[in-house]
């Protein structure tokens, strides 16, 4: 893998005239008499000129917005940046405004090598908010481009200017947001390899490579572990392939674990949709139908990597979903693992089947909660457009993924799974069929995975919810804030807040 993410971050109280940059960063918001200056740490003097001047520099406030100035003498700095973060109505902006903001000023100041913030913080959150959005801000994708001419390097340095920087807590707000902003960036890049680079092998190779150096077990099954063991979903779908599939499974534990957590990730490395074939248009961003796996890989190593006291266990369930003479057909009857039977009607609905066999082997080792992640169906786009995720399953589980989201920055929204879906998922020759009721099949996807939870120690189905990530996975429109083009990390900020609200609620 390869990408352009090296980032220094570092916190001061000292006069900016003393912090030598190519840029400063001050913030501007929508007021609701137009933009206003927030916070700035300048003279009254340029203060008042600055906002005498907002509205003939076309500065209007408006989240993402970045303006560059002159710089001034008092600062330090060569360029002065206004950086618009949105509404403001006299209260301090929020965590992800300034995470947002950090992350589109950094992203459109690529070429500078070091920038400044000094943006309002009252908080150790609001500080670690900047930082992380920072991070993600510098992520780039080192292309297979041959010509790199006009190609600006990422911003390399930043210093955030804040009162808070003796504050106790902040070390290990900003080493959180460091391994998060890593683990963000690995995810994106992984989603971003060519499907010629990342397939069922090498993502197995790459899920190795990601955990090095972390406290960390990781366990392969090739297509003969996978056979012998009757992982009939993800062997179904991946024999259409010349290159068979993966189960990686990636195991943290802790001596001081509160809670044994699992999660199921997708990781179709492309997606044909096999005999039923999909039209051309439909196959341009399938390279990031891996995008679920790829998250749950990451969020698990950075859980790892800040020693939370929890177990938890990634089941990536990796396969290339390929026409062939060797693929599965529509009627065909695919045993999953632990033996239930999905007659196949269409096989371009194979997420599901992958994720069958993830989600009963997770239930097997009897977890306290099971989180699968996928980009399962374009009904999601359909209904919650190309940046919220949607979330179903239990009511408490769907409940604490949603406050976990929101808490992170990320846009997730709860569904239903109504029972009248259900008998749609009727076959006559298995236990079940692979789509159901077309109408809602968001929906229908959750109720088929649903399906296949099995149950904890107590005998009582193992609490579950099912995040489908399909639009937010893969950005094809503009960068914005810190979300860059193509992949972009969802859904491994929400596993990580989950994962630590568990463990706040255990204290």
């Amino acid at each position: 893998m390869s990408a352009k993410e090296n980032i220094s971050v570092r916190v001061v109280n000292t006069g900016l005239s003393k912090v030598s940059a190519d840029a400063l960063v001050i913030a501007v918001g929508k007021g609701e008499d137009g933009p206003v200056i927030v916070d700035a740490p300048l003279g009254n003097a340029a203060v008042a000129t600055l906002k005498a001047s907002l509205s003939a520099l076309g500065v209007s406030g408006a989240a993402d917005q970045v303006v560059r100035l002159p710089g001034l003498p008092e600062s330090g700095a060569k360029v002065l940046v206004l950086l618009g973060i949105g509404a403001v109505k006299g209260a301090q902006p929020t965590e992800e405004a300034l995470r947002r903001g950090a992350g589109a000023a950094i992203r459109q100041l690529s070429g500078l090598h070091h920038v400044v913030f000094s943006l309002p913080t009252t908080t150790v959150g609001q500080v670690a908010a900047i930082a992380e959005g920072a991070a993600l801000g510098a992520y780039q994708y080192a292309s297979l481009h041959t010509d790199l001419k006009g190609r600006r390097e990422p911003v390399t340095k930043v210093t955030i200017h804040s009162t808070l920087a003796k504050d106790p807590e902040l070390a290990a707000a900003l080493e959180r947001a460091a391994v998060l902003a890593q683990a963000v960036n690995a995810t994106r890049t992984l989603v971003n390899e060519p499907p010629s680079k990342l397939y069922p092998a090498t993502f197995a190779e790459a899920a190795k490579d990601l955990a090095k150096g972390r406290p960390v077990k990781v366990t392969v099954m090739d297509e003969k572990r996978l056979l012998k063991d009757g992982y009939g979903g993800i062997m179904g779908v991946g024999q259409g392939s010349s290159r068979p599939p993966r189960m990686v499974k990636v195991e943290y534990k802790s001596e001081r674990a509160v809670a044994n957590l699992a999660f199921v990730g997708k990781g179709i490395t492309f997606d044909s949709g096999g005999i039923s074939i999909k039209p051309g248009a439909g196959m341009v961003t399938m390279k990031c139908d891996m995008a679920g796996a790829a998250a749950v890989l990451n969020a698990v190593l950075a859980v790892a990597a800040l020693a939370l006291p929890v177990n938890v266990t990634g089941w990536l369930c990796i396969a290339e979903n390929m026409p062939s003479g060797t693929a599965i057909r529509p009627s065909d009857v695919l045993t999953i693992f632990g033996g239930k039977t999905v007659e196949v009607l269409n096989t371009d609905a194979e997420g599901r089947l992958v994720m069958a066999d993830g989600l009963v082997a997770a239930s097997q080792e009897h977890p306290d909660v099971i989180i699968d992640v996928a980009t399962l169906t374009g009904a999601q786009v359909v209904a919650l457009g190309h940046r919220t995720a949607g979330v179903m399953g239990d009511e408490g589980v769907s409940a604490a993924l949603k406050a976990a989201a929101d808490r992170a920055g990320e846009l997730v929204w709860p569904m239903p799974l109504p029972e009248e879906l259900r008998p749609s998922l009727d076959s006559p020759v298995a236990d079940l069929a692979n789509i159901g009721e077309r109408m809602g099949g968001m929906m229908t996807a959750a109720v088929f995975l649903q399906e296949f939870i099995g149950k904890g120690k107590d005998g009582q189905t193992i609490p579950w919810a099912h995040l489908d990530i399909a639009g937010p996975a893969f950005n094809e429109g503009a960068p914005y804030g810190y979300t860059p083009k193509q992949g972009t990390g969802m859904g491994v900020r929400t596993l990580l807040a989950y994962v630590e609200d568990v463990v706040a609620r255990s204290l």
